[in-house]
């Protein structure tokens, strides 16, 4: 019996994981089971990832490496190894006027954006608002478990999970020898751009973009 291929840095794998907090709730999945223990109506869709290039948690990265495609594995990390510490910092008080100014009358609880960060309303006393920014999950230990499904090599599915890890979107594209050809519409290019360097690094592609007018709605 041959033994299963270990991990290293640079394969694509794809896999299925479930974040929990220690002796607590799921938080984050990608399995269809579980995300409806947490009420999230979501269509789950495999994650891939290429080791060793941070496209997840720092620490669940180092802890692929050397694995076996096939198996499943638990992860238990402290808060310093997940999402950090609570920092007192991080909450801050806010004028009760500057949500009024917005239409957004603040209540305990409330969950909005504030310089692209994430905050939860705490609570409302009189004009102040006091408002968390920490990450939900910091200062927890948290538990993954994952089971790693398979490992990629074909070049044309590592370049849709580049660019759903890079873009959030797909893009038409074809691969010429050592180019990689992506078509995108106007306004894009120099997003694509910025990853050039990535492409190179991880797949060895040269980068080309061409671009193509938008489509013209026809009533």
């Amino acid at each position: 019996m041959q033994p299963k291929q270990k991990l290293k840095k640079k394969d694509f794998i794809e896999i299925k994981y479930t974040g929990k907090v220690k002796d607590g709730d799921i938080f984050d999945t990608n399995i269809e089971e579980d995300a409806k223990k947490i009420n999230l109506d979501i269509k789950t869709r495999p994650l891939i990832i290429c080791i060793g290039e941070n496209m997840i948690l720092p620490a669940i990265d180092e802890f692929l490496e050397g694995k076996e495609i096939g198996e499943k594995y638990t992860l238990e990390l402290s808060p310093e190894k997940a999402f950090g510490s609570r920092k007192r910092e991080m909450i801050k008080i806010i004028p009760s006027s500057k949500f009024k100014e917005q239409n957004m009358p603040p209540h305990p609880g409330m969950v909005f954006q504030f310089d692209n960060l994430i905050g939860k309303i705490t609570a409302v006393s009189g004009g102040r608002v006091i408002v968390d920014f920490n990450n939900p999950i910091a200062g927890k230990d948290v538990v993954y478990d994952i089971k790693i499904e398979k490992l990629i090599t074909e070049q044309n599915e590592k370049v849709k999970a580049l660019m759903q890890i890079f873009f959030r979107k797909d893009f038409q594209f074809k691969i010429e020898t050592k180019k990689l050809v992506i078509e995108a519409e106007k306004g894009f290019e120099k997003f694509i751009e910025i990853f050039k360097p990535k492409f190179k690094e991880i797949l060895d592609l040269d980068l080309e973009i061409k671009t193509k007018e938008k489509p013209i709605n026809k009533k």
